[in-house]
């Protein structure tokens, strides 16, 4: 195949309905051991990354990731989180090495229950598995009126400010907070300049990433997704990049949230998690979810947080053709053009992934429209 063709190929677009997406990953864990409602509500996290537009943690991670944990029993599928120690507004929950969405439901809803009766509910998780995006369980809180947060800690790979060596993962955080009519913010962000799975992305679809994402395998800034990768010896940059362009800042903000996640709950932390797919060690992640009721607080606070998303998206912008936004206007433009389109776009070598997946689980593979 001529570069020309290949390049093509690649970027060739196809369409999977987000009902065929669920069928597809429900199908995909049971194959290898999960039951069929740890699976659902594994995958639904799977499905509503893609729906947002989130690729980096949607059926990306799915057959490198869930399904080779799985199979190589370093997560239990099956088990059930247990609460291990709590006040009437705390909580330590030991995930028991259960799937990653199944652990976070469960503590993002003890915080909310707490949080109903006290205010603030604050719930720390060890014991956990990759949880997909940190967004779906501070989300959870809006259906209560409530503020959500969410954070999680993971395999090493971000360098702090002024080293080369992996320390930290990406760290993400997240807020939700509610305003009128169903309207909200939805923060989701990593600590780092960018998640690994951006890099993965780049990688299959042959692009370049921008400098200041990553350190070659020599401390030095690279544009290669290969040399940017773990596999390739490469380490992530915290949020902000270089010293120079206030990297530090994004480094100050990871140890925060692995102090909410690792040191706290007593799971493992930093350099001491598995490395990046490693199939035989347990993950033990440390996780972090909060609720907030903002009525012990205020009377009229969805109000002043409208006003406030007003006041931001009602500034004139510096290019007419991109209007000021809030964090989660992008995803629910994203979602609101999945259910126009009938589904979510995959590349060419996304869906070629999947095909392989349900061949080698002998599972029936998504149906799938061409673009």
């Amino acid at each position: 195949m001529l570069r020309g063709e290949q390049e093509e190929h690649i970027m060739s677009e196809h369409i999977i309905s987000e009902e065929e997406l669920q069928r597809f990953g429900e199908d995909c864990l049971v194959a290898v051991g999960a039951s069929r409602d740890h699976a659902a509500a594994h995958i639904a996290v799977l499905v509503e990354a893609d729906r947002r537009g989130h690729y980096s943690h949607g059926f990306n991670r799915l057959r490198g990731h869930y399904v080779a944990d799985i199979r190589s029993k370093i997560c239990d599928p099956n088990a059930v989180p247990s609460i291990l120690k709590e006040t009437v507004s705390t909580a330590l929950v030991d995930g028991n090495n259960s799937l990653g969405a199944v652990v976070g439901n469960f503590a993002m809803n003890l915080a909310i229950t707490k949080a109903k009766e006290t205010g603030v509910a604050w719930v720390t998780v060890r014991g956990s598995n990759h949880f997909g995006i940190a967004g779906h369980y501070s989300a959870q809180a809006l259906q209560h009126n409530m503020l959500g947060m969410a954070f999680t800690n993971g395999s090493p790979y971000v360098a702090p400010t002024r080293s080369a060596t992996s320390l930290f993962s990406t760290l993400p955080i997240s807020l939700s907070a509610p305003g009128l009519d169903g309207d909200h913010m939805l923060l989701d962000m990593a600590t780092s300049a960018a998640a690994v799975g951006k890099m993965e992305l780049a990688r299959t679809h042959g692009t370049d990433i921008p400098l200041g994402w990553a350190l070659d395998k020599n401390g030095q800034p690279t544009s290669d997704p290969e040399k940017a990768l773990p596999s390739g010896g490469g380490c992530g940059m915290p949020l902000g990049g270089a010293e120079e362009t206030s990297g530090y800042k994004g480094y100050g903000l990871a140890l925060m949230v692995e102090i909410f996640c690792g040191i706290m709950s007593g799971s493992a932390w930093g350099p001491n998690v598995r490395k990046w797919k490693i199939q035989n060690q347990v993950a033990d992640l440390g996780q972090c979810f909060v609720a907030i009721n903002p009525s012990a607080f205020s009377d009229c606070f969805p109000e002043r947080l409208q006003a406030l998303l007003d006041t931001c998206r009602g500034l004139t912008p510096l290019d007419p053709e991109l209007p000021v936004l809030v964090p989660g206007d992008r995803g629910r433009g994203r979602e609101e053009a999945v259910r126009e389109r009938g589904g979510v776009k995959y590349k060419e070598e996304q869906v070629k992934n999947m095909m392989e997946l349900a061949e080698e689980l002998s599972v029936k593979p998504p149906t799938v429209q061409n673009v």
